[in-house]
């Protein structure tokens, strides 16, 4: 298999035949037909794949972090695990460092910040929280634990489809759930359909109908009566890209949510609920900290307001309730958020993860931010997770933070060293 095959097959629909291909890929490298970018420090803990939403299959996506030089790769798709044991088979074929985890959505209507918008811009009362670095032992258990909530999201995402088809009935466009939407995701392999899924599958049937640049940005400025910056326009005249239909996504997102979007209800787990089974399967539970922003990275959110005007609060109880850790992303805040959130971490002894949330193919896997010296503790945070991970799949009573793990090193800073030295010790 040639280097360029394999590339391709890596996305193909069978996970064993893109593990062959990364092999393939791999002993190209070995055979020194393939300059890689060398091995660095730097991490990334949030990458979403094909299992949520995502240009990437599992192997893809370790192969993408592995030509950035990353040292350690995590998967965090939303409502799957799915990917996971597919993922840590990649990586061990690079010999990357990998730990897996979910991202879910928790019910806050049972805490003092019902009614407020956290970190979800969809709904308020309603917050992301990772679960990380999962057990290798815990990963069936934790299928199960989120069987409901794909099965209730489902019911959500059919009339979400309802709503959207009759925004587009007028211009002679419509979906089937199945077979537009369902059928571009990995719902049948453990997946979840997430609204990205529905967009995209709206961005191929404007494509159908309206040629892709002039005739369809007329449509979307025309017809749809959409703003588009120069940025966006720039996208869609580019028709050679070959991921298109994800730009066209971007501006519907920014556009049509808040106009189909359902509450999510029944399929949210309360936070306490939540905090619970990760702490019952030895995993890290984890608030996804958004703060104010100003600008997406990838075009799809605007401007608003998150948990800045009542941080402190906030982190005060999410230490109350037993949460474990904050996760961020130190590329799309301002540096006096980060120190804000950073102070308060140290004030709660919170344990500090990041991660830059990739499902766009215009993202780099690489954060060059995190090789600034005052975010050296957020490379050793990355080791540590591979350290719970490995720790735990072996006894849960050796996870990071069990209560004799806490007895031995109270101070989370002391601990994350000691389950960095850990995790560095499976991958050289």
């Amino acid at each position: 298999m040639d280097i360029k095959n394999a590339e391709y097959m890596l996305n193909c629909e069978d996970a064993t035949s893109r593990l062959t291909a990364l092999k393939c890929i791999k002993q190209e490298i070995d055979k020194g037909n393939i300059a890689l970018e060398p091995c660095g420090t730097n991490v990334n803990n949030h990458i979403h794949t094909i299992y949520s939403f995502s240009p990437y299959s599992p192997a893809a996506a370790v192969w993408e972090a592995k030509k950035a030089g990353l040292a350690t790769a995590g998967i965090m798709d939303h409502d799957s695990i799915s990917g996971a044991e597919e993922f840590l088979a990649a990586a061990n074929i690079m010999n990357i460092g990998a730990t897996i985890g979910i991202e879910i959505r928790v019910k806050m209507n049972e805490t003092p910040f019902n009614g407020r918008l956290l970190n979800n811009p969809d709904q308020r009362s309603i917050a992301y929280m990772g679960i990380h670095s999962i057990p290798h032992s815990m990963i069936n258990q934790t299928k199960d634990f989120l069987k409901p909530i794909g099965a209730a999201r489902k019911i959500r995402n059919q009339k979400m489809t309802a709503r959207l088809n009759e925004i587009f009935a007028p211009y002679g466009i419509s979906m089937d759930y199945e077979k537009d939407i369902e059928a571009i995701s990995q719902y049948k392999n453990g997946g979840s359909v997430t609204e990205r899924h529905i967009l995209f599958a709206l961005a191929r049937k404007i494509m159908e109908k309206y040629t892709p640049g002039e005739e369809l940005i007329s449509f979307m400025i025309n017809t749809l009566g959409i703003a588009l910056s120069n940025k966006q326009v720039e996208f869609l005249s580019d028709t050679g890209y070959k991921y298109y239909d994800y730009d066209l996504l971007n501006i519907l997102k920014g556009v049509f949510v808040s106009r189909f979007y359902v509450d999510a209800t029944d399929e949210c787990v309360s936070v306490f609920e939540a905090v619970d089974f990760a702490k019952s399967i030895g995993a890290i539970s984890a608030y996804a900290y958004l703060g104010d922003v100003t600008a997406s990275v990838t075009g799809d959110k605007k401007a608003q307001t998150f948990e800045d005007s009542y941080l402190d609060e906030l982190v005060e109880y999410l230490a109350d309730i037993k949460f474990n850790a904050i996760t961020y992303m130190p590329a799309r805040n301002t540096m006096d958020q980060l120190i804000r959130l950073r102070a308060l971490c140290d004030k709660y002894n919170l344990f500090q993860i990041s991660g830059e949330d990739i499902n766009q193919p215009r993202q780099k896997f690489l954060c060059p931010i995190i090789d600034e010296p005052m975010f050296a503790n957020l490379k050793d945070a990355a080791w540590a997770l591979i350290g719970n991970e490995n720790e735990a799949t072996k006894d849960l009573g050796l996870s990071m933070f069990s209560a004799q793990s806490v007895w031995e090193s109270p101070n989370i800073k002391d601990r994350v060293m000691k389950y960095a030295e850990s995790g560095r010790l499976y991958v050289r």
